[in-house]
C-alpha cells in the first residue's frame, strides 16, 4: 500500500462535483470489519480494453461507477455483482471480479460510508437498455469528461487504483 492510499485525518485524496470526498483507501482484506464504519456498499470498475464502464446516474446528473448499496444478508461481492447487471447489464460470475480496496468516503451532511472496490475485465460488452436509475452507460477513455453529465471524480480516482 502506497502512503498516498491511506490519506490521514484531515487529508482528502479525492474530491466530487457533488460534495463527496474521498478519504482514505484502504487495501485490508475483502471481509475487513471497521469499527469507524460498516462496508455499506459496493461499486465495480469494469474495463473493456483501456475503456471503463460508466454510468449516468439519472437523479444526480453524473457519471459513476456501476455500484451500489449491499443488502441485508448480501456480501459486497454479491452487491457488486447484482449493481453491475441492475445498472449495467453486464451479467459477470462472482469470482471474476478482483477486490481491490476499501474506500472511506464522506458525503455533505451525511456520516462516514465504507465501500468495497471491485475490478473486472469483459472481452465483449452486454446490450444495454435505459432504466428508472440509470440515463447512459458510456466506456470512458480516461481522457477529459463524458458527454451529458458531471464526472464523479471520486470515482474515477478509485477506477484508476484498481486497475487491472
Amino acid at each position: 500500500m502506497t502512503a498516498d492510499e491511506h490519506g490521514g485525518p484531515d487529508d482528502v485524496l479525492a474530491s466530487g462535483p457533488l460534495g463527496m470526498r474521498l478519504l482514505s483507501f484502504d487495501r485490508a482484506p475483502e471481509n475487513s470489519v471497521f469499527a469507524t464504519a460498516p462496508v455499506g456498499y459496493a461499486l465495480v470498475a469494469l474495463w473493456h480494453g483501456e475503456r471503463l464502464l460508466l454510468v449516468l446516474e439519472r437523479g444526480r446528473n453524473c457519471w459513476e461507477l456501476p455500484g451500489g448499496g449491499i443488502e441485508p444478508g448480501e456480501t459486497s461481492r454479491e452487491a457488486a455483482v447484482r449493481e453491475l447487471w441492475e445498472e449495467a447489464g453486464q451479467r459477470l460470475a462472482p469470482e471474476r471480479l478482483r477486490f481491490a480496496g476499501h474506500a472511506r468516503t464522506l458525503l455533505p451532511n451525511k456520516k462516514e460510508l465504507r465501500g468495497a472496490l471491485y475490478s473486472a475485465e469483459i472481452d465483449e460488452p452486454a446490450p444495454w437498455r435505459e432504466n428508472e436509475e440509470i440515463a447512459a452507460l458510456h466506456w470512458w477513455d480516461l481522457n477529459g469528461q463524458p458527454p451529458g453529465g458531471q464526472l464523479q471524480t471520486v470515482d474515477a480516482y478509485l477506477a484508476r487504483l484498481a486497475r487491472p
